[in-house]
């Protein structure tokens, strides 16, 4: 029961730090050179929660 909990506190902090990389690319930080590296590190985070979650929900993790 703890590690299903753990897990979804795992799923909530990626989908916090994704939001906040995405928020600070999208505002301050939008005239920076590497803003598309920026972006793509927010993706790939959103894409592990997303991993994260689905796995969790058929029973694989």
């Amino acid at each position: 029961m703890l590690g299903r909990m753990i897990l979804w506190l795992v799923v909530v902090a990626i989908l916090f730090s994704a939001t906040l990389v995405l928020a600070l690319a999208m505002g301050p930080l939008k005239t920076a050179a590497n803003v598309g590296t920026i972006r793509a590190f927010a993706a790939v985070q959103y894409l592990a929660a997303v991993l994260l979650a689905g796995a969790r929900a058929l029973g694989k993790a």
